[in-house]
């Protein structure tokens, strides 16, 4: 249920409610309620930070104020700062987001950083790269954002999410070199991919009511829930990839905490040689997990 919030905000210059709605976040313990603040007062004005600074002397308009109050109420009731706006940045790329998409995460941009990793060492001629349970399209686009003369499917079982992620393609200017499928795992794909990368769902099911409010109530339980152990989708997905994979070609996982050994040996038995160690991510969790097919 939303909490109310009372309009605190009339009358009140751009900055003074900048204070306001900090305080408020705070009271909520709330983590980064600064940066929520600045970012939400931002939006509901349609100001940039230089904006923000500019005018901090400016009173909030009436429409202004109510706008900024019902951002308030849903961020207190614990819904995420990209729900609200419905965007988040990834690899400083924009993205929207919908109901059937996660909010990509800083600790995914490690699957992009070691697929990077890969292609600079082979150097492919226009490569065909798959996108498993792609959400808001991510990582693909940021891939082929990066790569130019690369080509990428995604698949998703939800047709809302694939929605999403075309309207993401076209939006980066990348849909001439996207396509989006709709699936279970590699199911509709023949390949050869070049590269097969994904972020599947890894939270134990009896894991789930425990996450934070952010998580559990606004990202979608199908992109979170990996079955009892969290290893449902490494079992599925893993064969189908390393059938589809090309010789010298790479499958990249994203890992929950403590899974990568488990997944390495996953891959292990599908004939597909880790070579290198996981990929860590900032707080220094072993979290992009790659195996190749090697050539026979």
């Amino acid at each position: 249920m939303t909490r109310r919030v009372s309009n605190a905000f009339t009358g009140q210059s751009i900055e003074s409610a900048r204070r306001t709605l900090a305080a408020q976040l705070r009271s909520a313990q709330l983590d980064e309620a600064e940066l929520d603040a600045r970012i939400l007062i931002g939006a509901a004005l349609g100001l940039d930070l230089t904006g923000l600074i500019a005018q901090a002397a400016r009173p909030l308009t009436s429409a202004e104020a109510l706008q900024l109050t019902q951002y308030a109420e849903r961020r207190i009731a614990g819904e995420p700062v990209a729900r609200i706006l419905g965007t988040r940045e990834f690899w400083g790329l924009p993205f929207r987001l919908s109901e059937a998409t996660l909010v990509p995460r800083p600790d995914t941009e490690t699957v992009v950083e070691r697929a990077l990793e890969l292609f600079r060492e082979q150097k492919i001629h226009q490569p065909r790269i798959a996108d498993i349970g792609t959400g808001s399209g991510a990582i693909l686009l940021a891939l082929l954002h990066e790569i130019p003369d690369a080509f990428g499917v995604g698949t998703d079982l939800s047709l809302t999410a694939l929605g999403t992620a075309r309207g993401n393609a076209a939006a980066l200017g990348l849909g001439n070199r996207s396509g989006f499928v709709a699936c279970s795992y590699l199911a509709a794909l023949s390949g050869p991919f070049d590269l097969i990368v994904s972020n599947p769902p890894y939270i134990p099911s009896a894991e789930i009511p425990k996450l934070s409010i952010e998580v559990r109530e606004h990202d979608p339980h199908l992109a979170l829930d990996g079955g009892n152990d969290g290893y449902d989708a490494y079992r599925a997905l893993i064969p189908q990839a390393a059938e589809r994979l090309t010789p010298g070609g790479a499958l990249i996982v994203e890992a929950g905490q403590g899974q990568a050994r488990n997944i390495e040996t996953l891959m292990a038995a599908a004939a597909l040689v880790v070579d290198r160690p996981p990929k860590a991510d900032l707080a220094g969790i072993p979290r992009a997990v790659s195996a190749r097919k090697m050539p026979p």
